[in-house]
């Protein structure tokens, strides 16, 4: 499946589909005189203009990489979801301002039989517009095409909801236009709002999706020699790329040939499985097959993991001549004040193991 085709296409579509329903909404609007289609029918050049901009994005995003941007455009992708989000919440701000004007200064509106019927289409267009574009944009990971779908189907119940105005006005004479305008621009300021709070989390970083986290830990850890795998970090450089990094338990008895085979391995197989570039792979080299390492690391994960909000501990440790034990404590972000509980910690672990030195790490609670 060619990515960057079934995102053009399926944007494609959704240009054709809604400048066809702008064009019949704003003859409507116009002829029956209800402020209410007309910026119905504005709010459909809007994702057409959505839709178009989608398709630029996809295809600035799959430029080569180059000296400038060595890890490629893919980021693209999110600015033009920035550019439909900033559209849509000036449709929205200007069909607002549009329906004041008309409650300061009401006209009545004129339905037709027709009019209503076009109306209805509307809706029945837009629902099925809105799931396959969400699908689709599910499907080959693209933000623009789910924000794209989300506003179609948020454009059908504005559509459903001026068929329900028309029905109160012919059936007990009471004009509610332009004040459902208005309800209309708030629906579309909030779909913008979304769009945009949506796509600056991922712009800023969010978290790793918990699933894939799991797969490619599990995966690490079915390498020989492999005891554990923490700290994993992925950042995208667009839809289809991650780039990161990760740390792995090995014995303190592999060689450097040996570790230098087993990274590239790990560095090939977890691209080839899960389309993820590792370019650093850390080690942490453990040495629990020793009685006395393996002793104190029981004592200390028991007494540890027995506070609250400790999620984990790793990477442990033990120089057996200095005496200094060594590893990494996840502390969950659910706890304000990490600090407190971490120095608690090393008092504590300091007083019930008087012969021992802790250096401890406070590690983030960065993937599943």
């Amino acid at each position: 499946m060619n990515r960057q085709k079934v995102i053009v296409r399926t944007s494609v579509i959704g240009i054709l589909a809604n400048v066809f329903l702008a064009g019949f909404k704003a003859a409507v609007g116009l002829f029956a005189n209800s402020i209410s289609v007309v910026l119905d029918a504005v709010n459909n050049l809007s994702d057409a203009l959505s839709s178009v901009i989608t398709i630029i994005g996809a295809k600035l995003s799959v430029k080569p990489a180059d000296k400038k941007h060595p890890l490629g455009y893919g980021r693209v992708e999110y600015l033009s979801s920035v550019i439909i989000a900033v559209i849509v919440l000036y449709a929205g701000i200007s069909a607002a301002v549009e329906s004041v004007k008309k409650i300061i200064t009401p006209e009545a509106p004129d339905y037709s039989a027709i009019s209503l019927i076009i109306i209805a289409v509307a809706v029945a267009v837009k629902i099925f517009l809105g799931i396959y574009v969400s699908r689709t944009g599910r499907k080959v990971n693209s933000d623009s095409l789910v924000a794209s779908g989300k506003d179609a189907l948020m454009d059908s119940i504005i559509s459903a909801s001026v068929l329900v105005a028309a029905a109160i006005y012919l059936i007990w004479g009471v004009s509610l236009e332009a004040y459902l305008g208005l309800v209309i621009s708030v629906f579309i300021i909030k779909s913008g709002v979304e769009i945009l709070r949506e796509t600056i989390s991922r712009i800023l970083g969010e978290r790793i999706d918990g699933e894939l986290s799991k797969e490619i830990k599990k995966a690490l850890c079915e390498f020989e020699g492999v005891s554990g795998a923490y700290d994993l970090i992925l950042h995208s450089y667009g839809p289809e790329t991650l780039i990161g990094s990760v740390h792995i338990e090995v014995p303190d008895t592999m060689t450097a040939p040996a570790l230098d085979v087993l990274e590239r391995r790990i560095t090939a197989e977890i691209h080839q499985k899960f389309g993820v570039i590792l370019t650093g792979i850390s080690v942490y080299a453990v040495n629990l097959s020793d009685p006395e390492t393996d002793t104190l690391f029981h004592q200390v994960e028991e007494e540890v993991m027995a506070h609250e909000h400790v999620l984990q501990i790793h990477g442990f440790t033990l120089d057996k001549v200095s005496k200094n034990a060594v590893f990494d404590l996840v502390i969950s972000f659910d706890l304000k004040d990490r600090q407190s509980l971490y120095h608690k910690i090393l008092d504590e672990l300091h007083a019930k193991h008087p012969g021992y030195h802790f250096y401890v790490t406070l590690d983030n609670d960065i993937s599943d």
